[in-house]
């Protein structure tokens, strides 16, 4: 396996838009290399007969029923809130039009 380059690490960088000091562009490059070493070990164990899963452990969702309840408490919650405007809360414009 060829090693992780400072430049590998420099383009990557610049892709995630990233500023790396010298420091940390080594440091990173390191780090990858231990990364892909372990996946080449990875790569070794044979899975053939092990089933495909989504998690470790299985998880199911509980769902509840939808009801309809009265919430009388309108006012107190826009009051917390920072500004409002009537019965809504008031936030600033974000599309300009």
């Amino acid at each position: 396996m060829t090693k992780i380059t400072k430049e590998e690490v420099k383009k990557v960088a610049h892709l995630a838009r990233l500023e790396l000091s010298e420091d940390q562009i080594n440091n990173h490059a390191d780090q990858l290399e231990k990364i892909l070493e372990y996946i080449k070990q990875l790569e070794k164990i044979d899975t053939e007969d092990v089933p495909c899963t989504t998690r470790a452990i299985e998880v199911t969702n509980v769902f509840r029923k939808d009801e309809n309840k009265n919430f009388d408490c309108n006012e107190e919650l826009l009051e917390l809130g920072p500004s409002r405007e009537d019965k809504y809360f008031k936030v600033p414009k974000i599309i300009n039009e």
